[in-house]
């Protein structure tokens, strides 16, 4: 582990960075600041490059962040889910970075596999060429195997892992001071954003662990068939190595590809909602990482992803929590939609559930039984990002994957086809949903389930020297369906269900 010496001097590092690209503190935002901050960014700004300063300030950081390297990368892709603080077209600029860097050399990379897999690249490849792609972290060649199919291999950067550790306690580094000296990062959760970016580089640097998520996701994919994945090829499987099928098709991110004869772009725009949708809400595991450089098409409508270093999961109670915003909204109750947050502590119970039932309304209406071609799903998350300032609503930031991930496959199905209506898309699977989530029958699973947890605590009680206000402490856990959420759910929620009312008339 880096130590304090080594990660102040590579935060300093990281800050001339920032000046040179005049993203440390942005002439944009200096009318905004106190007297002194202005005093200092004007200071700075003598530092920064006039190439450099070219372009909106999002634009400037995402270029800072691609010249640090790959942590530095992660944490701009994760700061572009938070809209609610940098605003829209910030995170949309963040949003948009890429880490593609020149590949290492091949003899390199059949070193790597070599040493991970512990035996010679021809004992399980017939050919072995040079990458195709190469990112901050890793890249991918094409191979043949023994058996004659052809495959992906993806090799981790030889150093980065040191590289990433490095960066990650500069920034854990950064965002104790600003927890520290700012009540501002306090409420942001400034040092759990940072853990979150540290958390996600490091299973990512493990490709067993994407490799399983890779299985995982691909036996959730095959059961609606809206999507796939590669299967994998454990025998090629190690910590630094991972080998998966070639996929059959093109990138999305490929100039031309949904141009091609052959191509049903309204089937394939709803594919990839429909893939989205029944990962989170039916089996409660997605892909978090849904953009064209991760989508491979082939016609007519087939959609294949690659890349599962990122995974969102959303347990049983955040989806049934999720399904009771749906209903509320579909049927126009903001009451019980604002009772529901309230519920989970998800809105500090300082405030007013009245008053929030109000914003949820001013969010809902205008777009009850409007077409979602006709609402932008930009301006919509902006009004849903102001009640989480208004009502000090905390977005943690696993759970904003969520959000992030449905932007993203909203922008990537409006990309394939400008007039994609995401309700319709949407309808069948949320409709599926609801009815299994909110059903009598559900219900009453549900308490049958709470009254065998019940039995088995009255037992545990009989059989062992358990005080009974530990059985009444089980009780209302079973019972009570809000205690597990106390972290409550990002804004996606609310946004998926806003979307729901759009025809609910």
């Amino acid at each position: 582990m880096p130590g304090g010496v080594s990660s102040f001097f590579r935060l300093i590092e990281a800050a001339w960075v920032l000046v040179r690209h005049d993203a440390l503190i942005p002439r944009e935002v200096e009318p905004m600041l106190p007297p002194s901050l202005r005093t200092a960014g004007r200071a700075v700004r003598v530092f920064s490059g006039r190439e450099a300063r070219k372009g909106r300030p999002g634009q400037r950081l995402a270029r800072a962040f691609e010249e640090l390297g790959p942590a530095a990368i992660k944490l701009g892709q994760l700061l572009s889910t938070r809209a609610d603080v940098f605003g829209l077209e910030f995170a949309d600029d963040l949003g948009h970075l890429k880490d593609r860097l020149p590949a290492f050399p091949i003899e390199v990379a059949r070193a790597e596999v070599e040493r991970a897999l512990d035996r010679p690249v021809e004992s399980l490849f017939l050919s072995f060429e040079p990458a195709i792609a190469a990112a901050s972290l890793a890249q991918a060649h094409p191979a043949v195997l023994k058996d004659g199919r052809k495959v992906a291999v993806k090799v981790l950067r030889p150093g980065v892992e040191q590289r990433v550790a490095t960066d990650l306690a500069a920034f854990r580094l950064a965002a104790s001071l600003a927890y520290r000296f700012s009540e501002e990062a306090r409420r942001l959760e400034m040092i759990e954003f940072t853990d979150t970016v540290a958390r996600s580089l490091e299973l990512e640097l493990d490709l067993r662990l994407e490799a399983a998520a890779c299985s995982e996701l691909g036996e959730v994919m095959a059961k609606d068939g809206y999507m796939a994945a590669p299967a994998v090829v454990w025998e090629g499987v190690a910590r630094r190595v991972m080998v998966t099928e070639w996929i059959q098709g093109s990138p999305l991110s490929a100039p031309g590809t949904i141009e091609q004869p052959g191509f049903d772009r309204h089937a394939l725009a709803d594919n990839i909602v429909r893939a989205f949708l029944t990962q989170a809400l039916d089996h409660g595991v997605f892909h978090a990482d849904l953009h064209e450089g991760n989508l491979f098409a082939a016609p007519p409508d087939k959609l294949y992803a690659v890349d599962f270093g990122i995974v969102g999961r959303l347990g049983p109670g955040e989806r049934r929590f999720l399904a009771e915003i749906l209903w509320g909204f579909l049927q126009r109750d903001y009451r019980r939609v604002a009772q529901v947050h309230f519920d989970a502590g998800y809105v500090p119970a300082r405030h007013s559930v009245e008053a929030f039932a109000q914003a949820l309304r001013a969010v809902g209406e205008p777009v009850a039984g409007r077409k979602a071609t006709d609402v932008s799903m930009g301006r919509l998350l902006g009004l849903l990002f102001e009640i989480t300032a208004v009502f000090d609503m905390h977005l943690r930031p696993e759970l904003v994957l969520l959000q992030k991930t449905m932007a993203s496959v909203e922008g990537v199905a409006r990309r394939i086809d400008p007039d994609h209506d995401i309700w319709s898309a949407a309808k069948p699977v949320v409709e599926r949903w609801i009815a299994r989530e909110l059903s009598p029958i559900a219900q009453a699973r549900r308490l049958a389930d709470q009254g065998s947890r019940i039995i088995d605590g009255l037992a545990r009680w009989a059989e062992t020297p358990v005080s009974p206000p530990v059985i009444v402490a089980e009780t209302r856990s079973g019972a009570g369906l809000w205690t597990g959420l106390a972290l409550g759910l990002s804004v996606g929620a609310l946004a998926i269900a806003v979307l729901a009312l759009m025809h609910a008339r």
